[in-house]
């Protein structure tokens, strides 16, 4: 997250203000939070639980501060169906399991259920942004969440495992075909958590596989850095057209360079 915070401040021209980018949740473990110019980063851990405690706390933070008209987007890392590895998945609508868009939230002895729609025009400018980007791969598609990162995703290499290789490649090609492209572990509760409170917000997760040729990422660890850097670029990208530091002339230029 620090990395993000200081590549934003060198994309916002902010370099000579303070070069030393400081954590400002420095007496908390459990994430940390950076601030350059009007953009907050925040880190969380994986899985619905530790994004849901970061949202909380971070939406009643918002709140008290009187921040208004705040966007909200997740990036980061993926496994992708049916497509390249390293492309950009822009996500529309975030699934469960069972390719529903919703997300089932137990509170006391009730189950209830949120729908997990996301901002369509965030996610349509977002996409626009991203052909402004030279040699950029990106798509917007399902985005399905799962609650464990082996069985739930149906890997075949974790500790258990109860199903066969062909009963794993049938669930996911029937992912693919209701229109997922990729896979993590946070999207469903972010999206229900964000559109109850009215924020506006997107998903944007790099692919590290097609999880339709393997389990495993092949990729070297300088081809995975790379990856993971295309989600800030994209939103960098965004951010800086939404502060009218650059405009629409240049990210045309830019595309065709």
């Amino acid at each position: 997250m620090k990395a993000f915070a200081e590549f934003m401040q060198k994309e916002l021209g902010h370099e000579g203000e303070d070069n030393d980018v400081k954590d400002i949740c420095p007496g908390t473990d459990r994430y940390s939070m950076y601030k350059v110019g009007p953009v907050l980063s925040i880190s969380h851990g994986m899985g619905i639980p530790s994004i849901s405690i970061m949202l909380h706390e971070l939406i009643k933070l918002l709140h008290h501060a009187k921040c208004c008209d705040v966007t909200i987007i997740r990036i980061g890392t993926s496994g992708g169906l049916g497509v390249e590895p390293g492309s950009v998945v822009i996500t529309d609508v975030a699934v469960d399991s069972f390719f529903k868009p919703q997300f089932e939230q137990v509170i006391l002895d009730r189950v209830v259920t949120r729908s997990t729609e996301l901002d369509q025009d965030l996610a349509s400018e977002l996409l626009e942004c991203s052909r402004g980007i030279k040699d950029f791969p990106a798509l917007m598609g399902h985005t399905m969440c799962t609650y464990d990162f082996y069985e739930g995703q149906g890997r075949l290499d974790g500790a258990l495992c109860c199903f066969s290789n062909e009963k794993k490649l049938e669930y996911l090609k029937r992912a693919y075909n209701a229109g997922v492209r990729n896979i993590e572990m946070e999207s469903t509760v972010f999206a229900a958590m964000c559109r109850l409170c009215g924020l506006k917000a997107a998903v944007v997760c790099v692919t590290l596989l097609n999880r339709l040729e393997g389990d495993q990422i092949k990729a070297s660890h300088e081809v995975l850095a790379e990856y993971q850097r295309r989600p800030q670029q994209l939103i960098a990208t965004l951010i800086k057209k939404r502060l009218e530091l650059i405009n629409d002339k240049e990210l045309l230029d830019n595309a065709v360079v």
